[in-house]
């Protein structure tokens, strides 16, 4: 299949995929489900629609641009991940190495009081048996009661003191033995400090940001005249995200402490899990050179690892078909997921409103940040955009779905 043939209609018109597009973006702006929007898509390495739409700062009367800079949540974990990658390739630490060869202070125990080995593959793929505060159901929660940050409040306290904090709580559950989002990631970000001997901001410039050209990521805002606001659906519009809002993304729980101020902090502490800034053409520089195999950054093995699923039958419940690799989730099953992605297709999202998907099978890598949450990460229209991207010349029967 050329490249030209799979988003372009039969006839070869290669407007369709930015009709499509657009549609869906326009429809989410003028429904007011979303404020503004960032969207590229490439193929094969080829850019195949970019657009830069709405408001970043509806108040303001501030356009979006391409380059505009926003709060990353999770989709920091991918960056901070491949990092902890590059480190193996280098030979400086195994998957399979003991935390605690790094960090002998992280001693987390089961329920009962035993002791647990964790693995550095068990922090990439969230099968360590950590939490998250936010989704704890209030806040007598014991992540809540030991002072835990999930990295996107206004806190005053150290990465350090954080894992500490983190290693007090007792594991949910035997590392290996189920599937937890969790601030995993922020203990990879201390590993990681240990291993290399500096802070994590530098870290992560040497081993991923300034290989790649990522110029406009780090852990703060670098041009605060380009950081988007942010806001939060409400009716009859999404209304201007308040320092210390909590919103819960998932009822039932208490919710994620924001503070959008915490992106012009430079003294905050580097949240590996949740505390990047960026562009979204940084971060599909990254999902492209991973997606091609890795390129200078990475050996294609390695790529391959991140890119299979490390969570055994279990992943996140509310995603069926999907478990979860070294950074990101893994696509196991289409029909399960009622979705045209190829299996192990790679997908995630970020709290602040963001979505991407890279599907190595078509060759496509597709990065969606927006400044409304949680449309932009699990509302509909992140299932609107995929289906856009894939038209009808990308259905696939259940048969080839099943055999990727």
């Amino acid at each position: 299949m050329s490249v030209r043939s799979f988003l372009s209609s039969p006839n070869g018109d290669p407007g369709t995929l930015r009709r499509r597009v657009d549609a869906v973006i326009d429809s989410a702006l003028d429904e007011k489900r979303l404020v503004g929007a960032v969207v590229l898509v490439a193929e094969r390495g080829e850019s195949r629609y970019r657009r830069a739409a709405g408001l970043a700062d509806r108040e303001r009367a501030r356009p979006m641009r391409e380059d505009a800079l926003f709060r990353l949540a999770s989709i920091s974990k991918p960056i901070v991940s491949t990092a902890v990658m590059v480190l193996v390739a280098q030979a400086s630490l195994s998957l399979d190495d003991e935390v605690t060869r790094w960090l002998p202070e992280f001693r987390p125990r089961l329920p009962d009081g035993r002791e647990a080995r964790i693995t550095v593959r068990q922090l990439l793929s969230h099968t360590a048996g950590l939490g998250y505060r936010f989704l704890e159901v209030d806040e007598s929660g014991p992540y809540a009661q030991a002072g835990v940050s999930d990295g996107m409040d206004a806190s005053n306290i150290s990465l350090d003191d954080n894992v500490r904090r983190i290693a007090s709580v007792p594991l949910g559950y035997a590392p290996g033995a189920a599937w937890g989002y969790s601030l995993a990631v922020d203990v990879l970000g201390l590993l990681i400090e240990r291993v290399t001997g500096t802070t994590l901001q530098v870290a992560i410039r040497a081993l991923v940001t300034t290989p790649l050209g990522m110029t406009d990521t780090a852990f703060f805002a670098t041009d605060p005249l380009r950081l988007a606001a942010v806001y939060v659906n409400d009716a009859p519009e999404p209304h201007r995200m308040r320092d210390e809002e909590i919103v819960a993304p998932f009822e039932g729980t208490t919710g994620i402490r924001f503070a959008p101020s915490r992106a012009l902090d430079r003294d905050a502490f580097a949240s590996g899990g949740a505390g990047m800034v960026g562009t979204a053409g940084d971060f599909l520089r990254l999902l492209d050179t991973l997606r091609s195999g890795g390129g200078a950054l990475l050996p294609s093995t390695l790529v391959d690892q991140m890119g299979s699923v490390h969570s055994g039958e279990a992943g996140p419940p509310d995603a069926p078909g999907y478990g979860f690799g070294l950074g990101f989730s893994v696509l196991r099953d289409p029909v399960r997921a009622n979705s045209p992605e190829s299996v192990g297709t790679w997908r995630w999202g970020g709290a602040y409103g963001h979505s991407w998907f890279v599907d190595r099978v078509r060759g496509l890598s597709v990065v969606a940040f927006t400044n409304t949450l949680y449309e932009g990460m699990s509302g509909t229209f992140v299932a609107q955009l995929r289906d856009a991207v894939y038209g009808e010349a990308g259905g696939l029967g259940d048969d080839e779905r099943r055999d990727g």
